[in-house]
């Protein structure tokens, strides 16, 4: 429950809402346009629990009174009244602020205010930038053309056509008031907002109306004439990715002007704050506690603008059948470009040998993917022990050669539950996981260039690849949602440790050491070693790759198998044929 009173700020009264003990660290949320202090309620509830939590409805908006004139809603009064509540909620200590839209545009006003900035202990600003470093921003670009560059500002000036709509007469009034009365339908359709009580509230039209002159007041002025505003605030940049209205672009070069800044990706879309309320409350708690003077979290390490490490420094990474071969070089490369790494085997001595090799920044973990409960209890314990993985390489797998009339229903069951399940228990034990954290990040399945290689040799191994192929392209077209990307790497011939370890199906014992030895041989021969392989894996997860065939052999496959595959058919045979004739 919350507690009101009000804060005499200048000609206008703020109306303030207080959650939690007023002994903890004071969190002061401000709210944007057309909002009220409403739209706070979830993240505030959620933060009372640690922290004292302050709302109050801008001045114009909700129940605080109007100012009069376009002059009262300048930026200078606007940072003035957020002053006024800070003083009078938290007069002993400095306050951790936290807006969104025009709250943030506000705050950024004060932030940046070199006498008072001393009142606020750190600052997250949701979409919405600082007025005057958009300003130079839109400068920069005007200034030195890049291809790129003016792509950003065009962009953004397209996104950003409501702000010339407000700049006309009469006009967006007129709009806004046959807009108000289906905003929160609007919202829903348009933002996935939704419905709930309070929101938005039943002043929704008069704050509207009123709330256009912030963009008269402000607008123009700002971006024509930028200021040279800083900070040594520490600022928290939470870019949502899907937004509508304030493009990702805008957080570019803000350390420029903060430079204790940490810059975080939110896959949500404007009104974050309404439909990803937990995650949104997450990391003001990681901020917060890190500038209190707390450990930081591995993603807060991750997001830091500047701070040293490798291209993948504070992510995590899941690897199974690290133990040895593809998944220990990737793993080992992982590591060696800054990431944490989850090193998991069915054999959990190699899983240790591996995470021995690489250092503290890898943990070992013994797991049977084909196991779907064992998988549920490893994803459980990752989340649990180290975060939610940003990368997840499903890498296990064994062999299996010979005919199909030779293979047993065993057989086929066993490498089905390995090759292909095995796959399938790694994306459903990880995937919902990362798409509840709304940081994206990107999924690996191990397929093989067996997958679009027709032989009388594998027919269950390519079976289960080709299915991981397919998996992994259905999956990339469902996780593109969530801001997932999903990659099926499929290597050819890979001088790793699977060659000792296949099964064969139809020959006695014997036989099959005598063709495990012949096998290896030559797959050492071909002197392709899986540091290949991994480093083609980093960068189908850079480039957010669909299918990356790896040797030159599989290459080659998969593109006459995609243009000429009645010819891959028609080899297969030959080969086949000349097979038999050998044999006889």
């Amino acid at each position: 429950m919350s507690t009101r009173r009000t804060v005499r700020s200048g000609e206008v009264s703020l109306v303030v809402r207080e959650w939690g003990d007023t002994s903890d660290p004071t969190v002061l949320l401000v709210h944007g346009y057309p909002d009220t202090q409403a739209m706070w309620d979830d993240v505030a509830e959620l933060l009372a629990e640690r922290y004292h939590v302050v709302t109050y409805d801008v001045r114009g908006m909700g129940e605080s009174s109007a100012p009069d004139g376009r002059s009262g809603y300048k930026l200078e009064r606007l940072a003035e009244d957020l002053f006024e509540v800070a003083d009078a909620v938290s007069p002993n200590a400095p306050v951790h602020v936290v807006a969104h839209d025009w709250g943030s545009i506000q705050a950024w006003e004060a932030v940046t205010d070199p006498d008072r900035a001393r009142r606020i202990a750190s600052y997250t600003s949701i979409s919405g930038p600082c007025l005057d470093h958009v300003g130079h921003w839109m400068r920069a670009r005007l200034r030195k053309p890049t291809p790129r560059g003016l792509g950003r500002l065009t962009g953004q000036l397209l996104h950003s056509w409501y702000v010339y709509l407000f700049q006309l007469p009469v006009l967006p009034a007129l709009t806004w008031r046959l807009l108000a009365r289906r905003w929160g339908e609007v919202l829903h359709l348009l933002e996935g907002v939704p419905p709930r009580e309070g929101h938005p509230a039943p002043t929704i039209t008069g704050d509207g109306v009123r709330g256009i002159k912030l963009y008269k007041a402000n607008m123009l002025p700002r971006l024509l004439r930028p200021r040279e505003r800083r900070t040594a605030v520490p600022v928290q940049l939470v870019v949502p990715t899907r937004d509508r209205y304030v493009r990702p672009g805008l957080a570019e070069e803000v350390e420029r002007w903060a430079p204790r800044l940490w810059r975080r990706e939110l896959i949500a879309g404007h009104w974050a704050t309404l439909t990803e309320p937990a995650v949104v409350a997450q990391m003001i708690e990681e901020f917060v506690d890190h500038i209190a003077g707390g450990p930081t979290t591995r993603t807060l390490q991750q997001d830091q603008v500047g701070a040293p490490g490798g291209r993948f420094a504070g992510r995590l990474v899941v690897v199974t059948g690290a133990g040895s071969g593809i998944g220990r070089s990737t793993a080992t490369l992982f590591a060696g470009l800054g990431a944490e790494v989850v090193v998991a085997d069915i054999d959990i001595a190699s899983a240790r040998a591996t995470a021995e090799s690489i250092g503290p920044a890898a943990y070992p973990y013994g797991v049977d993917v084909s196991d779907e409960d064992a998988m549920d209890r490893f994803a459980d314990w990752v989340v649990d022990e180290h975060g939610v993985p940003e990368i997840v390489v499903n890498n296990a797998g064994i062999g299996l050669a010979g005919a199909f009339v030779d293979t047993s229903a065993k057989q086929w069951r066993r490498v089905v539950d390995v090759n292909l399940l095995g796959v399938v228990n790694g994306c459903r034990a990880f995937a919902p996981r990362m798409i509840a954290a709304r940081r994206g990040g990107h999924i690996v399945n191990i397929a093989s260039a067996a997958a679009f290689t027709p032989s009388d040799l594998l027919p269950a191994y390519s079976t289960t690849k080709a299915a991981v192929l397919m998996l992994s392209e259905s999956l990339r077209v469902e996780l593109a949602a969530a801001g997932i990307g999903v990659s099926a790497i499929c290597p050819g011939i890979v001088d790793t440790n699977i060659t000792n370890t296949t099964r064969y199906a139809g020959v006695d014992e014997l036989e099959e050491k005598r063709l495990r030895r012949q096998a290896s041989a030559a797959y050492h021969k071909r002197n392709f070693p899986p540091e290949r392989v991994a480093a083609q894996i980093v960068f189908a997860v850079e480039d957010n790759k669909a299918v990356v065939p790896v040797t030159p052999e599989a290459k080659l496959a998969h593109t006459a198998y995609r243009f000429t595959p009645g010819l891959v058919r028609g080899f297969a045979r030959v080969v086949s044929s000349a097979r038999a004739k050998g044999v006889k």
